[in-house]
């Protein structure tokens, strides 16, 4: 089935993106591309309704699609022009990847569940993006063979921000993470390069995420 030319529920969109204007996010260039994909069909059919509730739901392997809100926070946190090269942390169902590739000029995204990247590529490849490159691994490790990178986002939550990814990183560029403990309120960080030994850190706000496993975050063994 080609999606590429599926509308999403118009009634249903609108109350969305208001709910996503109410949380802060103004960038009209992510509005619209958000406002432009179904996400129903990033989400089994019997939670196609509850779809545009700002809102994160389970996607499969306890991972879930984000709220719309925290996926357009991040998005415009990044600073696209459409000229950037990204890197994704946490493919998922490939929604946030959909957003990012109409946003940037390629995105290379990171899995470590072999089913929901392979999901998720061939729901992208259904809309007709082609744009990205996909990979089943560690995302706590970054891609090497492929930095640096413009920008980075992180959609999982460690307890402390993997230094791959700030080697990784391009200096100027910048990385979007949430970090803390999963008992506790985490945070959202925006992160600049500033040069090959500096940064700063911007506080976004309290966010919660699932876990993120890997040897620079959390072990197999804690994820709940």
């Amino acid at each position: 089935m080609h999606l590429k030319n599926v509308q999403p529920n118009a009634i249903r969109m609108r109350r969305m993106l208001e709910a996503v204007m109410a949380q802060g996010v103004t960038d009209q260039k992510v509005l619209t591309v958000l406002g432009s994909i179904p996400r129903e069909l990033f989400v089994s059919k019997a939670l196609a309704t509850d779809a545009y509730d700002d809102a994160c739901l389970p996607i499969g392997e306890l991972q879930t699609i984000s709220m719309p809100s925290v996926v357009a926070r991040m998005t415009a946190a990044l600073e696209l022009a459409g000229t950037e090269k990204v890197l994704e942390i946490g493919t998922g169902c490939g929604y946030q990847t959909i957003l990012l590739s109409k946003l940037c000029r390629r995105v290379y995204t990171v899995e470590r569940h072999k089913s929901l990247s392979e999901a998720a590529v061939k729901r992208l490849h259904d809309f007709g993006i082609t744009n990205f490159t996909p990979l089943v691994g560690d995302g706590t490790l970054g891609w090497p063979a492929q930095a640096p990178f413009d920008r980075i986002i992180v959609t999982a939550a460690g307890p402390w921000v993997p230094a791959p990814l700030i080697d990784q990183l391009a200096v100027g560029g910048i990385l979007v993470i949430p970090v803390g403990p999963q008992e506790t309120s985490q945070k959202l960080l925006k992160i600049r390069k500033i040069s090959a030994t500096e940064t700063t850190e911007e506080n976004l706000g309290p966010v919660a995420f699932v876990p993120l496993v890997g040897q620079q975050g959390l072990p197999q063994t804690n994820r709940a």
